[in-house]
């Protein structure tokens, strides 16, 4: 089958930075990989193409490059399930990474983000003898996190990283969550504390699942997001504006069975907090314009009695 291939070309040589975009048709296997189209190009068609590959498989995480927009391994995305009828298929460097060449980008970010979770085992003591060793349950536990193959697909198609470049990031969280679930790890709340208290920590993601999307390996580092979070306040970390906005918004469902959006923004600032609040105030002045500005006094839902039961049922089930 033939298909077409629009390529994002750079060349860092070029009057500092050229970028520009190129298209290629190839004949490859119905079987093909996006990674074997990209080499047919290269070899037999644009030596010039810059790409990075190495073990084939989906396990080295290298060819890690954005496909019609979503990032992915093109060597375990066969063209025929982008491209059923020989659509064009559009090629990208990965997202959020400095690009070095082409389709190559480097992963510098990537790891700076990983150093800053402190990535390995804190013990308060090392067995004299032998070895620590964990349960099979707790050990099958980390397996998820640990099934990570860092191809930085989850951080090229993060949304916050787009807008915050001091967000931690999702593959650097779920490398985090191995460590604070692990037994032999002596510095849980320490870990809890900081992820919850940083700058561009759990808090900071806004749950639009891109990260678990595009995972080739199903870690699904959303969801361990989530899970930190919920950790963190059994540590006692509840003087965050996350927190706070959690809390808002849980108590308001209960009170009138919808979200009250008033009081979710002025309870996540901090009613004390007179600077957030005032950053806050174009915001309001703006949907105020736009007819979009909540009521002052929430409304209730007509089954707000029904979800006030459900409440009742649910905190009565977890005494």
């Amino acid at each position: 089958m033939q298909v077409g291939l629009k390529v994002k070309r750079f060349d860092p040589t070029d009057s500092g930075g050229k970028t520009w975009w190129q298209e290629y048709e190839v004949d490859v296997h119905p079987d093909s990989t996006v990674l074997d189209a990209l080499i047919q190009v290269r070899e037999h068609v644009d030596g010039t193409l810059a790409m990075r590959c190495a073990c084939r498989a989906s396990i080295c995480g290298s060819c890690g490059m954005k496909v019609n927009g979503n990032a992915k391994l093109v060597c375990k995305t066969r063209v025929v399930s982008l491209s059923p009828n020989g659509e064009q298929l559009i090629i990208e460097p990965m997202g959020n990474h400095h690009v070095v060449r082409d389709l190559v980008i480097t992963l510098d970010t990537f790891f700076d983000q990983i150093n800053r979770v402190e990535p390995y085992l804190q013990p308060s003591f090392v067995p004299e003898h032998g070895e620590y060793v964990v349960s099979n349950e707790s050990m099958e536990n980390l397996l998820k996190s640990m099934n990570c193959i860092m191809c930085g697909c989850c951080v090229s198609d993060c949304t916050v990283l787009e807008v915050d470049s001091n967000f931690i990031g999702p593959a650097a969280f779920a490398k985090a969550w191995r460590f604070t679930e692990d037994p032999r790890d002596s510095k849980r709340d320490e870990r809890l504390k900081a992820l919850n208290d940083e700058d561009g920590g759990i808090w900071d993601c806004t749950r639009c699942l891109k990260c678990v999307e595009v995972c080739p390996k199903g870690v699904d580092p959303m969801d361990l997001i989530m899970e930190l979070r919920e950790s963190a306040i059994e540590a006692g970390n509840t003087n965050t504006h996350g927190y706070h906005h959690t809390e808002s918004f849980y108590k308001s469902v209960k009170k009138n069975g919808r979200l009250d959006e008033t009081r979710l923004a002025i309870d996540s600032a901090g009613w004390t907090n007179i600077p957030r609040l005032l950053d806050l105030a174009p915001i309001g002045l703006a949907a105020m314009r736009r007819g979009k500005l909540p009521p002052l006094i929430p409304h209730k839902s007509e089954d707000h009695k029904k979800v006030r039961e459900l409440y009742d049922s649910v905190e009565g089930e977890s005494k």
